[in-house]
């Protein structure tokens, strides 16, 4: 496997000065971004096949051990406050449970008959989605969550870096990310951990603007649970709307909270009005603009 080789690049590398070790690892890091977005068209027919499954009240899940799985679940973990994903609908499987995220836990990766279990305790089906990542591609947990997952209809996308290996085989979208052998051998923590991130944040939250949870560039679904949160979602309103703070604040309020539904009413809905535009929209702030533009059109 080529993120387990030895290059000879790196073979003394204690011996170099430190700026020489940084910048390699440097140097291995813009590999990494290279080894993204060479895997761009994979990327974008997985999130095209993605959206529709979700878009029909799908669930989203990430599986994954070790470095992988700590990424993968950072990645969905941040779905909901950025694009108030439903907490509900997102599924997190890493070997080892909670207590990996924050130490290492030793066989977790083995352990095929607990990720076939877990599968099968959240009964995945035909709507949900399973992301399964892996530097190998061979991790048996990751694996068997993949395979478990494909059994009972769910669409499965594979991240590794190596090409040819089980978990892109058996995906129905492999994404190969080519980072090849790590300054430190087999320490896939690093060019291959961050090629795995950027995979997955560029594969997230091109699903989640396909799915209307972005408008002019801004998180216009984020939940104002904190006041940093508010403050943002008011000064997004300020931008979209151009009316004043006590307004937008005013609104925020009428609205509990949701961006979309406040930006309604500053165009002069109500709530009720406001909630039936965004559903006949799909919750895409565009579309549901243009419908209010329809209804203020003078009848001829």
């Amino acid at each position: 496997m080529e993120t387990e080789r030895h290059s000879p690049r790196y073979s003394a590398i204690e011996a170099w000065s430190p700026g020489d070790i940084l910048e390699a690892m440097i140097e291995s890091q813009f590999a990494a971004v290279a080894a993204a977005r060479a895997a761009r068209p994979a990327l974008e027919e997985a999130a095209l096949a993605i959206e529709p499954r979700l878009r029909d009240g799908g669930r989203l899940a990430y599986a994954g051990a070790g470095t992988s799985g700590r990424l993968a679940v950072q990645d969905g973990a941040e779905l909901m406050p950025t694009f108030s994903w439903p907490q509900e609908r997102l599924l997190l499987l890493i070997a080892g449970g909670r207590d990996a995220l924050v130490q290492s836990i030793e066989g977790a990766e083995d352990e095929s008959e607990e990720a076939i279990r877990l599968v099968r305790r959240y009964e995945m089906d035909t709507r949900d989605v399973l992301i399964a990542v892996a530097a190998s591609g061979t991790t048996p947990f990751t694996l068997a969550c993949l395979r478990e997952a494909k059994q009972g209809g769910a669409l499965t996308v594979a991240i590794a870096n190596n090409r040819d290996t089980p978990l892109l085989a058996e995906a129905e979208h492999p994404i190969w990310l080519d980072t090849g052998p790590e300054p430190i051998a087999g320490s896939t923590r690093m060019k291959a951990g961050t090629a795995q991130r950027i995979a997955l944040n560029l594969l997230s939250s091109l699903v989640m603007i396909r799915l209307g949870r972005v408008y002019r560039g801004l998180m216009v679904d984020l939940k104002a649970v904190n006041k940093k949160l508010l403050r943002r979602s008011e000064n997004i309103l300020l931008e979209l709307s151009g009316r004043s703070r006590e307004e937008v604040h005013d609104a925020l309020h009428r609205a509990e909270g949701n961006v979309k539904t406040a930006l309604l009413l500053l165009e002069g809905c109500d709530l009720g009005e406001a909630a039936k535009i965004l559903e006949r929209s799909g919750g895409h702030l565009r579309a549901a603009k243009a419908l209010i533009e329809v209804r203020r059109r003078p009848k001829k």
